[in-house]
């Protein structure tokens, strides 16, 4: 009995601290952006840049991966990318300041419907999309789901085929009621302290920018509702990739895959690779000595391939006589 009284309490004590957490994690990193109702619910989106530019309106769409939010692509691409370009950056479903369904939403099928919707209430038509890592792969699929919206693609340390079954069971048990228990008692206080090596063991072997965490807002994540969402996001990941996979012949290009040689979570061999034996229009980078985070280690190769990829575009569309968008 009194072991249950101590479990309890600590349960309780736990609680007490996520609920406060939560509130000043919010007051330290409010939105700042606008926010557009999808299927009635608030979705946060910032955009940078302008369009003044007749002969370069095509807008670049940035996605941001698991456990992170728009900040995380905004300072590590979306800002360099803006000095010339229209750039728009989405928090996914229950990341950031966008909510999400109690229940589904989970899935990249899902979150492409909801960015179609979105490309129609901001008025873009079609868009160069740069996704990492669960965003690659939700970029993956907007692009067989819904090709007329992508002009072309920039894939960072995206999943591709499945392999990834150790850290979908995982996520898939903590998406459970005994995760939902834990997220809101005991998974902020853990998480506040284990985030920063957490953080820095992704961007190994680089080094991890100075304030990343606050530059970020990294600390939105450890949020009851927000963990749930991504352990929910993760762990429906393998097995949507089993079904996805086979698509990729469908794919239209250009296409280019990003992978740091040294990423344990997505080898190029079995990601990258194979994406690009499934089909001639994916161009594949394997960046040697880098891990996960090469949006942010190697942000200028990433943001010269964006570039690159809409000077293509347009070059082809002028030498065809129609405007680029």
């Amino acid at each position: 009995m009194t072991a249950l009284i101590i479990i309890a309490a600590i349960l309780l004590a736990g609680a007490a601290v996520t609920l406060a957490s939560t509130w000043l994690i919010e007051l330290r990193h409010p939105p700042h952006g606008r926010f557009i109702d999808v299927h009635g619910l608030r979705r946060h989106v910032v955009e940078l840049g302008n369009n003044s530019d007749a002969s370069d309106n095509l807008p670049i769409v940035l996605l941001h991966g698991a456990g992170a939010n728009l900040k995380d692509m905004e300072i590590a691409v979306g800002e360099r990318l803006a000095a010339r370009h229209r750039v728009i950056l989405i928090d996914r479903p229950g990341f950031g300041f966008s909510a999400r369904k109690k229940s589904g939403e989970n899935s990249p099928t899902e979150q492409a419907v909801i960015l179609d919707e979105l490309f129609s209430r901001l008025g873009v038509d079609r868009a160069v999309i740069v996704g990492h890592s669960w965003g690659g792969t939700l970029a993956l699929t907007f692009a067989l789901d819904f090709p007329a919206r992508v002009a072309g693609l920039v894939l960072i340390a995206a999943p591709t085929h499945p392999g990834l079954w150790g850290m979908a069971k995982l996520n898939a048990v903590l998406a459970t009621p005994i995760g939902c228990l834990f997220a809101r008692t005991l998974a902020l206080p853990f998480g506040a302290i284990f985030i920063w090596p957490g953080s820095r063991t992704a961007f190994l072997p680089q080094v991890i920018p100075p304030g990343y965490i606050n530059r970020t807002a990294a600390m939105l994540v450890l949020r009851p509702k927000t963990l749930l969402a991504n352990w929910s996001d993760v762990g429906v990941l393998n097995g949507f990739l089993e079904k996805q996979f086979g698509r990729y012949g469908a794919l239209r290009g250009p296409v280019v895959a990003f992978n740091g040689d040294r990423d344990p979570l997505v080898p190029p061999e079995k990601h990258a690779m194979r994406l690009a034996a499934a089909t001639p229009v994916v161009k594949v980078e394997v960046l040697e000595g880098f891990g996960h985070m090469l949006h942010h280690a190697a942000a200028d190769r990433v943001a010269a391939a964006v570039e690159e990829m809409i000077q293509n575009l347009r070059d082809t569309r002028r030498e065809a006589g129609v405007p680029i968008d």
